[in-house]
């Protein structure tokens, strides 16, 4: 099977044009006639995840996140973005980032799956139509009514159990009644305003800084920051499983969970 009848596997569930006009997706580094035995599946391609694609022998590396965002202008190896790409290339591993268009086709979903939502809609469309449905929107996180209602300190556990983690960022008062739930991995910042506006009691997202916490709390809106990694992990497994699902004679790698900090 060569790259590119990998990228229609993927696109075909996953269509680049559901990607946001800002991001970078698809097939970043390598070949697309590059014959694929062997798929190395991580959300960020790090120096680490670059050496074990190495190690494992991957012929292809599919991260969510794209390595390469900003334009460059340079590839050498006193840049530690060049020395990545240089290492791919000399690998002759071809580099492939699915970001927004997963997040909006497949992450969204997922993670409120994770979190038990019934009914959940579109926490903010980004597109008008789903592949499969017509008139239906797409876009960022999820919203639902929960079906009993809890704490906020409950809803904290139930993130924790979710997404296995050991702890919480929380914006509010652990005691405060949630009925209604809002969760978008990755960066939230960008969605406060869609959840007050869906009238969500609380927020699950990452990414979120001291103004913009009480800044939601003061008007209504509680947050629990799992974490950027700490939410979006998620994507490693899902995807491992559609890929091994819909291809034939290629082993897929998925990376081991590794947060990128440590609380001490």
């Amino acid at each position: 099977m060569l790259c590119r009848d990998v990228m229609n596997v993927i696109e075909k569930e996953y269509p680049l044009n559901y990607a946001l006009s800002w991001d970078n997706v698809g097939l970043l580094v390598g070949r697309d006639d590059k014959e694929v035995k062997k798929i190395y599946i991580a959300l960020d391609a790090t120096d680490k995840v670059i050496d074990e694609a190495v190690k494992n022998g991957a012929d292809m590396l599919i991260t969510h996140h794209p390595m390469i965002f900003s334009p460059i202008k340079k590839i050498h190896n006193l840049d530690f973005v060049g020395g990545r790409i240089l290492k791919l290339i000399q690998n002759d591993i071809s580099y492939y980032a699915m970001h927004t268009n997963y997040d909006v086709l497949g992450m969204a979903e997922l993670s409120g799956d994770k979190m038990n939502m019934k009914d959940a809609e579109v926490l903010e469309v980004t597109a008008e139509g789903d592949i499969g449905e017509e008139d239906e929107p797409e876009g960022i996180g999820r919203v639902s009514d929960l079906e009993i209602p809890m704490t906020l300190r409950e809803c904290c556990e139930d993130v924790k159990d979710a997404f296995h983690l050991g702890a919480v960022k929380v914006f509010g008062n652990l005691e405060d009644k949630v009925k209604r739930i809002a969760i978008c991995p990755g960066s939230g910042k960008s969605v406060i305003q869609a959840a007050l506006d869906k009238h969500a009691d609380v927020l699950i997202t990452g990414d979120i800084g001291h103004h913009e916490g009480i800044d939601a709390v003061a008007q209504g809106l509680a947050i629990i920051d799992g974490g950027h990694y700490g939410i979006e992990h998620i994507f490693i497994e899902d995807m491992r499983q559609y890929l091994e699902k819909n291809l034939k004679d290629v082993e897929v790698i998925a990376a081991p969970i590794i947060h990128p900090f440590l609380l001490v």
